[in-house]
């Protein structure tokens, strides 16, 4: 087994029948923290109208997959 991490991306707006998301797979701890936080970071700098309609948050999730045969196409 290999352990990969997955930057799950969480939407809701309103109005919506459910709550959006978004997934990356990432190889790294590292790399998935550095994409949340700079997720984070670019959502917080949205003035108070954007935040009024749309509420995010992101969460790094750890993962045992088997062994990912490319690194193509993957995280940021």
């Amino acid at each position: 087994m290999t352990k990969v991490f997955l930057l799950l991306m969480l939407l809701s707006m309103p109005n919506q029948p459910s709550v959006k998301y978004n997934a990356v797979l990432y190889y790294t701890e590292k790399e998935c923290i550095v994409a949340k936080e700079n997720y984070m970071k670019n959502y917080n700098n949205k003035n108070q109208e954007y935040k009024k309609n749309i509420i995010t948050n992101a969460y790094c999730i750890p993962f045992d997959s088997f062994p990912l045969t490319t690194r193509k196409n993957i995280g940021a």
